[in-house]
């Protein structure tokens, strides 16, 4: 393989995205409130966790408190 030739593969195998990397990507964008936490073992992305949260107004109720 001449120098030309493995350049273009490093460049094509730089320009492919992650399997990982697209699945954060995704739970990122559907999240409103939350986190997404990437696990990272020997330099390698073993786990992705998603945590949400969903907030809600506290109105007060008749006797004052919050609900």
């Amino acid at each position: 393989m001449t120098n030309s030739e493995t350049r273009t593969a490093q460049l094509e195998s730089e320009t492919v995205i992650p399997a990982w990397l697209e699945t954060v990507r995704a739970q990122v964008s559907s999240l409103k409130f939350g986190q997404v936490q990437i696990v990272v073992h020997d330099a390698r992305v073993v786990q992705i966790e998603r945590v949400e949260k969903f907030r809600f107004d506290a109105k007060p109720n008749r006797s004052g408190a919050t609900q």
